[in-house]
């Protein structure tokens, strides 16, 4: 069947990666990867070890290409969803482009230039994801005559590119180096535990950051008249 022959496969990974050995089925694996209270740094290993099974060839490599994509996808869900939110494409053509460029994202990752696997995947789709609507609706603006600085704000949330700028500008002034948990957080819709990734933090220190940061931010927006 299916399920063994992806079993098979598995342990093929199993046998050629020290990171996965402990894990006897796929199951056991994607677990230890979505725990809330699990090791940064050891799943990040494990991510590190399946992006290296998934650039090489045969049926491993497939293996460990879809075993990424089930470990990234609560990330890839929140790109997915934020995607629909800046009207980039319908639901099935956001979810299509997500994966392939997700895959197209693992296959070319240069190891030796990265740190955090998760946190630089998502990142990459997503910036890749909204250049590719910006460069659309520059092409669309200038196919219908338009003013080409009609295109200036396309493809970012509702408030465009220029707004966001200035509302990140905005809350740095108010937060300093927490602005861009809270802007993260709040805003682009990340988790606390994602973009604690990023920002090489525990999740317990993100959330004490991000929770002082919004008391911050609160208490400034209750001073102005």
């Amino acid at each position: 069947s299916s399920t063994l022959g992806f079993q098979r496969r598995f342990d093929a990974l199993r046998r050629a990666q020290v990171a996965l050995a402990q894990f006897g089925d796929p199951a056991a694996l994607l677990d230890g990867l979505h725990r809330t209270n699990g090791d940064p740094a050891q799943k990040n290993l494990i991510l590190c070890a399946l992006v290296e099974a998934a650039q090489g060839d045969g049926p491993a490599s497939d293996c460990a290409l879809t075993l990424l994509l089930l470990a990234l996808w609560p990330g890839l869900d929140a790109v997915r969803r934020r995607s629909i939110w800046r009207r980039i494409g319908t639901a099935d053509e956001v979810a299509s482009d997500v994966l392939a460029r997700t895959t197209e994202a693992v296959r070319g990752l240069d190891m030796g230039r990265v740190n955090w696997i998760a946190a630089t995947v998502l990142r990459n789709v997503e910036r890749d994801m909204i250049r590719a609507r910006k460069r659309d609706a520059a092409r669309e603006v200038m196919a219908s005559g338009a003013d080409p600085d009609d295109a200036a704000d396309s493809g970012d949330a509702g408030i465009g590119a220029a707004g966001y700028a200035r509302l990140n500008g905005a809350v740095r002034k108010l937060l300093g180096d927490d602005a861009l948990l809270v802007i993260r957080v709040a805003i682009e819709g990340f988790s606390q535990a994602e973009v604690a990734v990023e920002l090489g933090l525990t999740e317990v220190a993100a959330r004490k950051r991000y929770q002082r940061a919004t008391r911050r931010l609160r208490d400034a927006l209750e001073k102005i008249p």
